[in-house]
């Protein structure tokens, strides 16, 4: 029981196996020492035939420092995580359903195309479908495309709400996405109700998916909504008016489903558009929202998701509550993370989507060191501090409650007029949106700067991961998407770290050194691009030289290298098991990491530069969430897919070829010399190096030499690395 007589609606504990995690580090610290105790009193001597050998082996301790640096911030983050479980029941005994608060549930779509409307009315619907009062939620669709075709499908997914609502309540349906669900579940004992929700579904799905390939709406459409009418003003999507359109009126009495329940508030809102002024991506339409939001529903808590990102667990709302209403810790909690979970996740996960041990650990590990960074989707804020509030001891975190009576005031087309004015270009003009108040601007991972700036305002936030996944999203299918998506993070993070809002200097003072460091792990990884690209080049291409930048198999020196090596990976192989992968799951996140050192780190580094130096600026790639079946099929077959030219495939094509024929030549060293077990002692850990590499870059080979499908490396790819890696193994052998 709490000091206050209540009992806590949620508790904490530290996570198993700390004790051993400690040793391992430890031990591996020690080992860290030793190597570069070896670099310095083994440096080679100063003459002309050691020169390229003396650059190499500084140029190696160079990387394995910036490797034992991002280690020990890589051990400060798993230092000390913590998990955290609920007390629904408590909630329910201590709030009757009318007391509870509102919730403002925000969905982002940015393009039609990349982000098809049947997969974003699927996300609205499995928000609508909460397991609470509906009449407490408020659902707001921001639509950056401007697209009248989302609102068509928005009013679809309004109009069947009303049986698909009262279904879930019926069938306790989990998740309560009705794509998901129909795939995954089949007759249920209601098959009679089961087979007509379902009919529904798929014909309001085909209406949408025949108008999309029509490609506009019908006139006889038009005339069923007012809305359709201010297109008849839009420019283009760059160039439009504010678009509000309160669909179903969670006030209005007549707001109801065939069971007769009050429905939650449905709102769809394009915000103003025009080429003059900057529109600051998904941070400016969050901000539109939280405004607009504010005038109809003003929830005091905030749950945004993205588009592809639907509800997969009904109680995440109650969840969320039990941290935010807890008589004595609830008041300092800021916002609630959930994971980042996908649903078309493959059993061995050949593209490591799922960052598995970043979500079911690391993120923890943030808990312990003061509360994880907000990731950008699937989180729930308290509104009071999106709008720039600091906490203070004095703060009480109460809320005002909702209103019962649900005959409208206002209504809902006045509401619209007074609310499009909060979604005006000019509406943020010598404010402080952006800076002081919403989702920072001038970042392309405004998440990570806003939760930053929020913590430093002295807030607290939660890291919560139940057993069942709060969320299910769409996972890229294809590997040029994928690290289009990781460059974007990489460089986002890095431009932080360069800027002001370092967690070093912004953080200062303001939250604790272990949590500023905490955040270097991720604004860091573009840093580990230059030491990763050239531990997986220079020993290869020493090798081909005959220059030694490993002590030889028989020195003692060997042994610090080989443990730091090997009790790294069975440690992140044990992490990795534990966290519920697999083997080969494993070897694909390490291929993962690999690739994504050596391009989407790589690119994401020098685009910085050049941004720092004024010769680039930023844009915002959205992440397609569509792919053909073909490409389909090939990812549910856990077949890489290139297919497309690209700089990152040359540069990975490049590296691997270059390490394939460094490796050939190594072995044709061994077996040509009169003493091959020589050449192996000088030698071997280069050699195991390399081979390490060709296997970790067997998906590349059979792109390149042996696939004859249209996801093989392009041909052009094929021929450019080649010339690229002969050049370079040329080079380095004369």
């Amino acid at each position: 029981m709490g000091s206050n007589g209540y009992l806590p609606l949620f508790q904490t504990r530290l996570a198993n196996g700390l004790l051993l995690f400690r040793l391992y580090a430890a031990s591996v610290f020690i080992a860290i020492c030793f190597i570069c105790f070896y670099r310095l009193s083994c440096f080679p001597a100063q003459h002309a035939k050691t020169q390229g050998l003396a650059l190499a082996w500084i140029g190696m301790f160079l990387s394995e420092l910036w490797f034992g640096f991002y280690f020990f911030i890589t051990v400060v983050v798993r230092w000390n995580p913590v998990f955290h479980s609920t007390f629904k029941n408590r909630l329910s005994s201590r709030y009757v359903e009318e007391a509870l608060p509102g919730v403002d549930i925000f969905v982002c779509t940015a393009d039609p195309v990349l982000e098809p409307p049947t997969m974003v009315i699927n996300t609205v619907l499995s928000v609508m479908a909460y397991d609470y009062p509906p009449e407490k939620l408020s659902v707001y669709l921001s639509d950056d495309g401007c697209s009248d075709l989302t609102l068509y499908a928005l009013l679809e997914a309004a109009r069947f709400s009303q049986i698909w609502l009262p279904f879930c309540r019926k069938l306790k349906v989990e998740p309560r996405s009705p794509e998901i669900y129909f795939r995954n579940t089949a007759d249920s004992a209601m098959a009679q109700e089961w087979l007509l929700v379902k009919k529904s579904y798929e014909d309001m799905k085909m209406r949408i998916e025949g108008i999309a390939n029509l490609g506009k709406i019908p006139a006889d459409i038009r005339k069923e909504h007012k809305g359709f009418r201010e297109w008849h003003f839009v420019s283009s999507r760059h160039d439009h008016q504010s678009i509000l359109q309160i669909l179903i009126d969670g006030r209005d009495p007549a707001a109801i489903d065939i069971e007769g329940k009050p429905l939650p508030t449905l709102v769809y809102l394009a915000r103003e558009k025009r080429p003059q002024y900057h529109h600051n991506f998904k941070a400016g339409a969050l901000n539109a929202l939280i405004r607009v939001s504010s005038s109809i529903s003003d929830a005091p808590f905030i749950l945004n998701v993205d588009c592809d990102m639907c509800s997969s667990n009904s109680e995440a709302i109650r969840d969320a509550l039990c941290f935010f209403l807890d008589e004595e810790k609830g008041r300092e909690i800021a916002y609630v993370q959930y994971p980042q979970s996908f649903d078309n996740i493959t059993e061995n996960d050949v593209y490591g989507n799922c960052l598995r041990v970043i979500m079911e650990l690391e993120l923890a590990g943030f808990d312990g060191n003061g509360g994880p960074c907000y990731i950008g989707t699937g989180c729930f804020h308290r509104r009071e501090t999106l709008c720039g509030m600091k906490y203070g001891k004095d703060f009480k975190g109460g809320w005002k409650p909702m209103e019962n009576d649900r005959n409208t005031k206002q209504s809902s087309s006045v509401l619209e007029q007074k609310s499009k004015a909060l979604a005006s270009c000019s509406f943020e003009e010598n404010t402080q949106w952006g800076k002081e108040m919403g989702l920072k601007y001038g970042s392309s991972v405004e998440d990570i700067l806003t939760g930053l700036s929020i913590q430093c305002r002295g807030w607290r936030s939660i890291y919560f991961n139940p057993e069942r996944k709060a969320f299910l999203g769409v996972a890229p299918k294809t590997l040029l998407q994928y690290l289009i998506q990781h460059k974007r993070w990489s460089e986002g993070d890095f431009k932080i770290f360069l800027s002001r809002y370092c967690p070093l200097i912004y953080g200062h003072k303001r939250i604790p050194l272990k949590l500023q460091l905490s955040y270097c792990n991720y604004l860091l990884w573009a840093g580990n691009c230059l030491a990763t690209l050239y531990y997986v080049t220079v020993p290869s291409l020493c090798l081909v030289k005959g220059i030694l930048v490993f002590p030889k198999m028989s020195c003692p020196w060997v042994l610090s290298f080989a443990y730091a090596m090997i009790a790294g990976s069975m440690q992140s192989l044990g992490e990795f098991i534990c966290c519920g992968g697999t083997i080969r799951g494993w070897l694909n996140e390490q291929r993962m990491w690999m690739f994504k050192r050596t391009t989407s780190y790589l690119l994401a580094f020098s685009d910085t530069m050049m941004t720092l130096f004024g010769f680039s600026n930023s844009t915002f790639v959205i992440t397609e969430k569509v792919a053909d079946e073909e490409i389909s099929r090939r990812y549910e077959q856990e077949v890489m897919e290139f297919g497309t030219p690209s700089v990152m495939f040359t540069i990975l094509a490049t590296l691997a070829q270059l390490n394939l024929f460094s490796c050939v030549l190594g072995i044709r060293k061994v077996v040509t010399d009169d003493v091959p077990i020589k050449i192996l002692d000088q030698f071997g850990l280069q050699m195991i190096l390399c081979s390490v590499l060709v296997f970790m870059n067997l998906p590349i080979y059979r792109g390149l030499f042996f696939r004859k499908d249209s996801g093989k490396m392009p041909s052009s790819v094929t021929y450019q690395s080649i010339v690229y890696a002969v050049l370079a193994c040329t080079i380095a052998m004369y």
